[in-house]
């Protein structure tokens, strides 16, 4: 496993690191949370992403459950604060009452007295930037979190951030990217590259999509996450025929390059140093091993361009899992 350094921070963070929406919050058996996750260390994966809305804590206690059995040093653990935890309202955002309400939650749920790195989940348009900023440096001043990041800031709210005098540093941004969405290419990657800011990008598989297992003009495999109706609309843009086809031409790239699927699409992510780690799901432990092998390939740019040129026009298509305002800051 290839490490990679976060942003300006110290810390070294696997490759490929391993996530829990959609698995751990509740989706799959405590044995099989216990076998991915040590299937991770076994793969050389020790960064761990989490977030305490998913399964509204459940993730978090899993991990805090399990991770108690490995040294604590041996691995980065992240968490994120945004969206509700309760019905109850105000219970969510980022506030500073929130902010210090939630990290003291998620530690508890964690086990642990840190968090290597603590997330905005998504940009709070209600409260003035400035306190959010205030409350984070606290949280960081308390030792309760080492370094600061973000998921799915757009551009003028990264600016806005770094603006705040005497702010304390992001070190990470979290957007989702893969061959199938490259959005932040073009503004958040050149912005957090200037800042010292790294990615930690999530669904770089394109929900399962670029491992090849949903067929032009055939139902998602059952117990697949396109099966779940909870999921249908979710990744409709990413079913469409045009990206099947496309993402079924791909596969002689793969099969040339000894690679699975999965690794082709991570590797091609991994290509570009603006990425630090590539966040992947996992159910089996034989889906972390396959994912973990990815770390350290290299693509030429032939084969760059050959992916380029099997997927066509269909990379401009995507979605966002509830982002937020996309635009607007609020001062004090």
């Amino acid at each position: 496993m290839q490490t990679r350094t976060l942003g300006h921070s110290d810390l070294e963070v696997s490759e490929i690191s391993l996530g829990s929406w959609l698995t751990y919050s509740g989706g799959i058996e405590r044995d099989q949370t216990v076998a991915c996750t040590k299937a991770a260390f076994d793969a050389g994966i020790t960064f761990f992403d989490t977030a305490n809305v998913y399964g509204r804590g459940a993730a978090e206690t899993a991990w805090g459950e399990i991770l108690k059995g490995y040294p604590r040093d041996s691995y980065v653990l992240a968490t994120k604060v945004y969206f509700p935890m309760s019905d109850a309202p105000g219970d969510s955002g980022l506030s500073a009452a929130q902010i210090r309400k939630q990290i003291d939650a998620s530690l508890t749920r964690l086990q642990t007295d840190h968090v290597d790195l603590y997330q905005c989940h998504r940009f709070d348009v209600n409260v003035p930037i400035e306190e959010t900023m205030e409350a984070l440096g606290e949280v960081v001043a308390s030792g309760k979190a080492r370094y600061l990041g973000f998921s799915e800031w757009t551009p003028e709210q990264i600016e806005a951030a770094l603006a705040v005098p005497g702010a304390p540093a992001f070190v990470s941004s979290q957007p989702q990217y893969s061959m199938l969405w490259r959005a932040p290419e073009e503004e958040v990657f050149p912005l957090c590259d200037a800042g010292g800011i790294g990615q930690i990008v999530w669904s770089p598989l394109g929900q399962g999509v670029l491992t090849g297992k949903y067929r032009p003009g055939a139902a998602p495999p059952a117990g697949s996450r396109a099966s779940s109706p909870e999921m249908g609309t979710f990744m409709d843009q990413l079913l469409r025929e045009p990206v099947l086809e496309a993402v079924a031409r791909l596969q002689p790239i793969a099969t040339e390059l000894g690679l699975s699927m999965a690794q082709l699409a991570l590797a091609w992510v991994l290509r570009t140093s603006s990425v630090s780690s590539a966040i992947v799901g996992a159910s089996r432990p034989e889906q972390v091993r396959d994912n973990a092998a990815a770390a350290g390939v290299t693509l030429t740019p032939d084969v760059v361009a050959a992916i380029d040129e099997a997927l066509g026009s269909v990379p401009v298509t995507g979605t966002t899992l509830a982002p937020g305002a996309s635009a607007g800051v609020r001062h004090r």
